[in-house]
């Protein structure tokens, strides 16, 4: 007679496997290393683990193929070997252990616990590989788990679906309670994959089985679905130089009532479990019977819920502003050391002559400067003055970026610009390491999420930031049209105005007129003064995304200091006559610590716009 894993769960308990990735880890399996690669190299390995699991009393196997997709296998050059991976794992889970244990295909989430801002096609491509894989290689059913956001694991369910009737069982992944990372509450969460055919849900990894037991006492599960739960051996910590998981085999034992209680049919174990985990579970569980399933009154996420408080801006934006008016951004940067009264003075001077918004890089080129935080709110306090602040991937993980643009929304500084920032090997500290959790594109997309109320982790804030996000533009590229492509991504993600790298001739600046003026944001167009010749040199040689026509070049040959700050001003108006007929907004950045050079530009702005104005009249 044929076996059914989705009517032996409708009848009774089920006991699955533990950990693979971290028991392997334990036995030696390096670090870093594509642990499901194993499957091939050494499948006897992976057979040992089956067994080891089973003999502990599992009766579920899961394939070893959580991390068997094209995007994942890609990073070890193994994108070729997508399909026999998959086949060889159901085949060596199979070989393994006796026929009374069901043996499931599983896929893991792709987003893993990174940036939810994807190609939903492409995903759905590669889960659909997968399955297709794990399915001809004859599983008892699929098992897609670790999934933090509800979004993409409906992108699975929908793909996959439609390939099998074997039972599909779908377990989330919290990182705190009630709410999925894309703010669904678990009930809602639930109730959708139930839409979407899952004949299963449930949870594993991150928590253990006392957080998980938050989550599932006050879920509302839909009728007829199966429930599972895989937890971690607890909260992944640091002992003594080493990662290590708390939760004894001892634990597991002590809490299986606890879970069954709550209706689940099928546990087992996730991260930092091992067979001894599985052992103890499985002797609980003996002496249990299916609890029928009994939700709360109420989705008590769901009624608690209030949307956050919407926070109202004093002043209007600089995106407000260019809509209407000329509006200028300089860029004064943070001093390299203790002293900010030059930094303050030429705040001041450049506030006092019609500067609408002073922005600060964040250590650009990867030099030290003082923190832009610290002086942007020096500077709205004491100067009444707007700033904009650069907000570089490079310098900060997903942690410390959320940390800091809170503090940001806690100071009332609102505006800010996401750049990649620098490699931190170009700078004046090449040790230190360049982090780059998300690309600038995806952190736009996160920062949006703030304005919803909503955490980069999923969580609700209860108020809603309000930031005004500006994206980087680099004109000065072999293809524009590519240039103009990643742009368009960024507005995409939820940009809502351009500064583009400065252009230092009017052939440069019309192409970047006539490359932006379909996008729907406003653009402020780079202008920055020349120094010298040597200033002219160096910034068209040795610098990133900068580059100066020889005609500007020979224009500044032979002129130093104050000589070579004339030429550049010169340079500089020239251009801004032509881009104050093509652009709104202009970004001026100041050269060094030349402030003066920047003040003298704006006051030509905001003269010529008068002189137009009374012209007008």
């Amino acid at each position: 007679m044929e076996k059914s894993l989705k009517k032996h769960l409708q009848n009774s308990l089920l006991v699955g496997d533990g950990a693979m990735a971290t028991y392997l880890y334990q036995q030696g399996a390096p670090v870093g290393h594509c642990t499901e690669e194993i499957v091939l190299s050494n499948p006897k390995l992976i057979a040992q683990v089956h067994l080891e699991y089973y003999q502990a009393g599992a009766r579920l196997i899961e394939t070893h193929t959580y991390g068997a997709n094209r995007e994942r296998l890609t990073r070890y050059g193994l994108e070729n070997k997508v399909t026999r991976l998959n086949r060889e794992a159901v085949h060596v889970a199979r070989q393994s252990v006796p026929n009374d244990a069901f043996v499931v295909g599983t896929i893991g989430s792709i987003c893993a616990g990174r940036v939810s801002h994807y190609d939903e096609d492409l995903y759905g491509d590669l889960y659909e590989e997968q399955a297709i894989a794990l399915l001809h290689a004859g599983v008892d059913g699929l098992l897609l788990e670790t999934f933090l956001d509800l979004k993409e694991a409906l992108i699975a369910v929908d793909v996959i679906r439609p390939l099998t009737d074997l039972p599909i069982i779908l377990q989330l992944s919290m990182i705190g309670v009630g709410r999925t990372r894309d703010a669904y509450t678990l009930s809602e969460a639930f109730q959708l994959l139930a839409e979407h055919g899952v004949d299963g849900i449930g949870l594993n990894c991150r928590q253990g089985p006392v957080e998980m037991l938050r989550n599932l006492e006050k879920v509302i599960v839909p009728e007829n679905l199966l429930l599972s739960a895989f937890p971690n051996a607890g909260r992944l910590g640091m002992n003594e130089g080493k990662l290590n998981y708390p939760s004894s085999p001892l634990h597991f034992k002590e809490t299986a009532q606890l879970l069954v209680d709550q209706g689940i049919r099928l546990i087992g174990g996730c991260c930092g479990t091992t067979p001894a985990h599985i052992a103890n579970l499985s002797e609980a569980i003996q002496s249990l019977t299916p609890v029928n399933r009994v939700n709360p009154a109420e989705d008590v996420w769901k009624t608690t819920h209030h949307p956050p408080i919407q926070v109202k801006r004093s002043r209007p934006t600089i995106v407000e502003k260019v809509k209407k008016e000329r509006t200028i951004i300089c860029e004064w940067d943070p001093p390299r050391d203790l002293d900010i009264s030059q930094f303050l003075l030429g705040a001041e001077r450049l506030h006092q002559v019609g500067v609408d918004s002073i922005t600060m890089a964040d250590n650009s080129l990867a030099t030290a400067r003082m923190s832009n935080l610290a002086l942007g709110a020096i500077v709205k306090s004491q100067l009444g003055v707007d700033p904009l602040l650069h907000v570089a991937c490079r310098d900060r993980n997903l942690l410390g970026q959320q940390s800091h643009l809170m503090g940001l929304h806690a100071l009332g500084i609102d505006q800010i610009l996401v750049i990649t920032g620098d490699p931190t090997r170009m700078g004046d500290l090449p040790g230190a390491n360049s982090i780059y959790d998300v690309t600038s594109i995806e952190f736009i997309h996160m920062v949006k999420e703030l304005n919803k109320g909503i955490s980069f982790s999923g969580k609700n804030l209860n108020q809603s930031a309000q930031f005004v996000v500006g994206a980087a533009f680099n004109p000065h590229v072999r293809q524009m049209e590519a240039a103009v492509q990643r742009l368009s991504k960024k507005v995409e993600a939820g940009a809502d105005f351009v500064m583009t790298q400065p252009v230092y001739d009017s052939k440069k600046l019309i192409e970047v007129y006539e490359a932006t003026k379909e996008i729907e944001i406003p653009t402020f167009i780079g202008v920055m003064p020349l120094t010298g010749e040597r200033n002219a040199l160096y910034l068209h040689n040795e610098v990133p995304g900068i580059k100066i026509p020889q005609e500007v070049l020979q224009r500044m040959e032979h002129k130093h200091g104050e000589e070579g700050r004339k030429e550049g001003i010169i340079i500089a108006k020239e251009l801004l006559d032509l881009a104050m007929e093509k652009f709104h907004g202009i970004y001026l950045i100041t050269p060094f610590s030349f402030y003066e050079m920047t003040e003298e530009l704006t006051q030509y702005i905001r003269q010529k716009d008068q002189k137009r104005m009374k012209e007008v009249i």
